[in-house]
């Protein structure tokens, strides 16, 4: 508060606490951190005070995300005992050099990821999400689903055999056959199951 009112000549005027008292600064997910992000949102603040760095965060990347929304919302940071005051000039420039290092570890993170499922592809596993219809996941692998299998040779084909996608779309629905969903397929998700079939060679 002390601090604040040597700052009144300023137009400081105190807008309100934000205490998470009895919760960890190790993430950002606390009542009253959230509240205050939603505060800055509405642009109801333009100015964050804290003690320490460690009473608003204490891990550099939550940090860094917190850096680069008051650089998006044009709001001042100031830590009383660090000396960290980002509407000085210094300040705003230790704050540019935390922006690129976040962007940095950003470009890092994608380029860990990126190598990972690489190696994953070259190792023949998948590399998440839904397996294409046809197929399943064992251990990670790719691997035929007999009964989906038999789905897809079907709209393969009846699409050879009509050349029509609405006539395989007839087919299954005259055969009540279903998705996994157990929903009746659409011409999209028939056209996509060719695909399946052209980039796994079947």
């Amino acid at each position: 508060m002390a601090y604040i009112q040597a700052h009144k000549y300023e137009g400081w005027e105190l807008y309100d606490i934000y205490e998470d008292a009895g919760y960890s600064a190790a993430d950002l997910n606390r009542p009253e951190l959230q509240r205050l992000l939603n505060d800055i949102r509405r642009k109801k603040i333009n100015i964050v005070l804290v003690y320490k760095i460690d009473r608003l965060t204490r891990s550099p990347k939550d940090f860094y995300q917190l850096i680069e929304l008051f650089e998006k919302y044009n709001i001042s940071f100031i830590s009383i005992t660090e000396r960290f005051d980002t509407s000085t000039p210094a300040g705003r420039l230790l704050r540019n050099i935390m922006l690129i290092f976040a962007q940095f570890e950003r470009e890092l993170a994608s380029e860990r990821t990126k190598d990972k499922m690489l190696q994953g592809a070259e190792k023949g596993l998948w590399n998440g999400g839904l397996p294409p219809f046809g197929y399943k996941t064992v251990n990670k692998k790719l691997v035929p689903d007999k009964k989906e299998s038999k789905i897809v040779k079907l709209i393969f084909e009846t699409y050879v055999e009509t050349g029509s996608v609405a006539e395989v779309y007839n087919t299954l629905k005259e055969k009540n056959i279903v998705n996994r969903q157990s929903k009746v397929f659409t011409k999209s998700s028939i056209k996509i199951s060719f695909l399946t079939l052209f980039i796994s060679g079947s």
